[in-house]
């Protein structure tokens, strides 16, 4: 009855729990209870979709009721299909857009750095006809790539580059320094990203440059890359890849599995029209 004790389990201990491997969401757990706008009680906590680790951890809101003796009690069943929000949001059923024609005066709040420095952001430059990206490191894995969230178990991205002579640019699925994958360019070669290892082992930065477009694709693990040097033809990379052991219980960390744009080398990577869509 006091924050003070004395403490007293309650008798419906354990509030939830997975009953059956098979079950949507699992590791569910953290909870935090809140009152809703509307009088309605829930829990909010985190948890993992089932088959989709590499999604990370995911935000889940769990329904509870109070019983007559003070104590509560989880409502939400399987949780196999989505409940009813609470009266009174204004949030969208898909959640923030993804999609970035890099043209405003500062990043969007669907990106952030891997790993940032202090400094980090003045590597950034908004002309406003792209995002300007200084080189940094070698590759994917000190470049301290920008990536964003994607929930969707599949989904594609494209991207244009203009990579400066003297730098390498590339998308990837990030998930740490450790695990990735994706296609990288100095303009005129490319290198392939895989296991967290490149292909071949080093890309020499380019004297000219070049422009270019990826387009990344996700399909229920199975990644896909193509490549154009005009936007609207396109060649499928040589190699696939599947990506379903991209996640924390093979490289710990408690993270997930991002799109990511990267700008290595000494040069600049200016990247226009980031355009995601979720598949079905």
């Amino acid at each position: 009855r006091s924050i003070h004790g004395p403490g007293q389990n309650s008798p419906h201990t354990p509030i939830t729990r997975p009953q059956s491997k098979d079950e949507p969401w699992g590791a569910r757990g953290h909870a935090t209870v809140v009152e809703g706008t509307d009088g309605r009680w829930w829990m909010i906590y985190h948890g993992y979709e089932n088959g989709y680790w590499t999604l990370g951890r995911q935000a889940l809101l769990e329904p509870i009721e109070w019983t007559d003796d003070g104590w509560f009690v989880a409502k939400g069943g399987d949780l196999g299909q989505p409940l009813a929000k609470p009266s009174g949001t204004s949030v969208g059923a898909h959640g923030m857009a993804l999609s970035d024609d890099f043209k405003g005066k500062t990043l969007g709040s669907q990106w952030s750095f891997f790993n940032p420095a202090q400094d980090e952001y003045r590597r950034l430059n908004f002309t406003g006809k792209g995002l300007e990206l200084q080189g940094k490191g070698e590759t994917p894995r000190d470049s301290s790539p920008l990536t964003v969230i994607a929930g969707d178990q599949a989904y594609q991205y494209e991207v244009e580059m203009d990579i400066a002579p003297g730098a390498v640019g590339g998308a990837l699925l990030f998930y740490s320094d450790r695990l990735y994958v994706g296609v990288g360019s100095n303009g005129e070669k490319f290198i392939m990203h895989r296991y967290g290892e490149e292909r071949p082992a080093r890309l020499t930065p380019s004297s000219k440059g070049g422009k270019l477009w990826l387009r990344v694709t996700n399909n229920r693990h199975i990644v896909t890359i193509h490549t154009s040097t005009d936007g609207r033809v396109w060649q499928k990379y040589p190699v696939q890849m599947e990506v379903s052991g991209y996640h924390h219980n093979v490289a710990g960390k408690f993270l997930a599995l991002k799109p990511a744009l990267y700008a290595a080398g000494d040069g600049k990577v200016t990247f226009r029209q980031f355009r995601y869509r979720a598949l079905d």
